[in-house]
């Protein structure tokens, strides 16, 4: 197809990255296949004409998924593994004077990473991508002891461990409930606004005075689920009215409208509505500040450093229109202070007139207490700490809030320089002691954690010492079932017999001598009748057992004659 060519003065091997492991290819008649592109594009998609172009020459599986995902991660940021290292080496021939060798990749980056550390020339251009794209079409049948499903299977498991890994972050610093929590926080703002205008449009039907005694709308839900309808409103309530109004004058002010007001009457049902509504608005209201709270506390964590330099809220404000901490981090400083003007930003440019100044970064208190002179300057400086501040937070392994309690004293000390003209410190003394301080600090949380994870190792170690023991006591009660109480049943039997002993004693020692001859004989026919039993059962137990042995017997002899001893020893006591 191509033709033959006896002397080449290049020789071109193909690495392909699979997930079962590195494979190399050896081009045939490469200067042909160059030369005929087009040919090669169409015999991709035909096995039987792609053989023809291409032969394995070395395949190195992977040992484990681990290290499968070790050499993804090297080979997707551009780098040489060590396995690919060795197998380059021993796999590639090295090109001599009358024949150079190429290896076609696929990335520029792992092309231009392998010529520097091996020295091995590369191309990633040209008929590289189609003989790629055809390995990777051909792979399993090129591949001896390699099936289709077997290679989807690796493909599958590296894609999962991959990604896994990229998305892998510690929990206590995702940023992304910042993002959802202030976008909530911003949403509720609006919902509670609207639905408090809601409640005073319709409340004011009855009630128009309490409008104006009561601006706010939270307090004014409040006092309407308390008032209800206001000519029920007496004396006795007032009380009532002070603790939610917070103010005396206010709740004799309300209960004095109440009485002369312009208001129509309304119906109960109406009412009902009336209060279901402003309950649930309460209830938003009430949600919002427990919000506000968490992600004032999620803050704190995540980004220590701005949190305390521009507020919880601005800051996750920030985080969010930039997508994460991270690519805040990337910002530069101009862009952090125009962050949120970008419509402001792109009017200006276009009809060339005068670009923003700040943008969310207005929000924060330092801007509103600058002068009209100074608001730019003061916009610029606190962009520059921000980002500073969003860095530490991003790249610091131990977050503390130290570098941003100095980062906020240099923004009023700039403000201080604006005003009066004292002149503030200098930017390398207030990091000097900013470092100080945020290593003794690391180092007290560092002891905290150790503390803290041998509490919870001593924890795991006890619980598990206590579920052994109980599994143990469990096991040897099941193991002796019923014989605590056979015990107990004899020591109490042995108690009756003691004290029928002691009863019997008594009674002989009072009882005249005629009795106790009469005693004497009754013992002595219960002596009688108990040999004869015995007897009786020696000589069933003879029959039983005809087979056993004379060792056994005499055994049993002897321990018949030991209790008879012991019987007799009882009763001359």
């Amino acid at each position: 197809m191509f033709g033959n060519v006896t002397n080449m003065a290049q020789s071109m091997f193909i690495l392909f990255e699979h997930s079962s492991g590195y494979a190399l290819f050896r081009v045939k008649e490469f200067e042909d296949v160059g030369l005929l592109q087009p040919q090669v594009e169409a015999s991709v998609t035909d096995l039987s004409l792609f053989n023809s172009l291409v032969k394995l020459s070395a395949f190195s599986p992977f040992k484990s998924g681990t290290n499968a995902l070790d050499n993804m991660n090297s080979v997707s940021e551009g780098l040489v593994h060590e396995d690919l290292r060795l197998f380059l080496e021993t796999s590639v021939p090295k090109s001599t004077k009358k024949e150079k060798v190429i290896v076609g990749v696929g990335d520029s980056k792992l092309g231009a990473a392998i010529v520097e550390e091996l020295g091995i020339s590369c191309q990633h251009t040209g008929v590289v991508p189609e003989i790629i794209r055809g390995v990777r079409c051909h792979f399993p049948n090129l591949v001896k002891g390699l099936t289709e499903q077997s290679a989807a299977k690796a493909q599958l498991g590296l894609g999962h461990s991959y990604s896994r890994a990229k998305v892998k972050f510690n929990v206590n610093r995702v940023d992304n409930m910042i993002i959802q929590s202030i976008s909530l926080l911003d949403q509720l703002d609006k919902n509670i606004n609207t639905f408090s205008m809601r409640i005073r449009e319709w409340y004011s039907y009855h009630f128009p005075e309490l409008v104006k005694i009561v601006p706010d709308n939270y307090t004014y839900a409040r006092v309407t689920q308390y008032i209800k309808n206001r000519k029920e409103l007496t004396d006795d309530k007032l009380e009532g009215l002070e603790e939610i109004v917070m103010d005396s004058a206010k709740a004799k002010a309300i209960s004095d409208a109440s009485k002369s007001s312009m208001g129509m009457d309304i119906s109960p049902i109406d009412l009902i509505n009336i209060e279901l509504f402003t309950s649930k608005v309460i209830s938003l209201a009430n949600y919002r500040k427990g919000l506000a709270e968490y992600l004032g506390n999620k803050m704190h964590t995540v980004a220590p450093n701005l949190s305390t330099l521009i507020g919880e809220q601005v800051g996750a404000r920030l985080i969010a229109h930039a997508g994460s901490l991270t690519n805040l981090a990337k910002y530069p400083a101009s862009t952090v202070q125009i962050l949120g003007a970008e419509k402001a930003l792109f009017r200006a440019l276009k009809t060339r007139g005068n670009t923003p100044k700040y943008g969310l970064i207005f929000h924060s208190t330092f801007i509103g207490r600058a002068g009209t002179q100074n608001k730019g300057r003061i916009s610029r400086y606190l962009a520059n700490k921000c980002s500073i501040a969003s860095r530490i937070d991003c790249f610091a392994d131990i977050p503390t809030s130290v570098f941003g309690e100095h980062l906020r004293q240099q923004v009023e000390d700039r403000l201080k320089f604006y005003e009066t003209g004292e002149a503030p410190q200098k930017n390398v003394d207030v990091m000097h002691k900013a470092t100080q301080e945020a290593s003794v600090v690391q180092a007290k949380i560092s002891k905290k954690e150790k503390k803290k994870r041998k509490k919870d190792k001593r924890k795991m170690n006890e619980t598990a010492d206590t579920s052994a023991t109980a599994g143990d006591t469990t096991a040897e009660m099941d193991d002796l079932g019923e014989e605590p109480p056979k015990k107990k049943k004899k020591k109490k039997k042995n108690k009756e017999n003691e004290d029928i002993f002691m009863d019997v004693t008594a009674d002989t020692t009072m009882e005249t001598t005629a009795e106790g001859d009469e005693l004497d004989t009754s013992v002595k026919k219960k002596k009688r009748k108990k040999k004869n039993k015995e007897t009786l059962e020696m000589s069933m137990d003879a029959s039983a057992n005809p087979t056993m042995e004379t060792t056994g017997e005499g055994e049993g002899l002897e321990l018949a004659a030991k209790k008879k001893k012991k019987k007799k020893k009882m009763m001359m006591d």
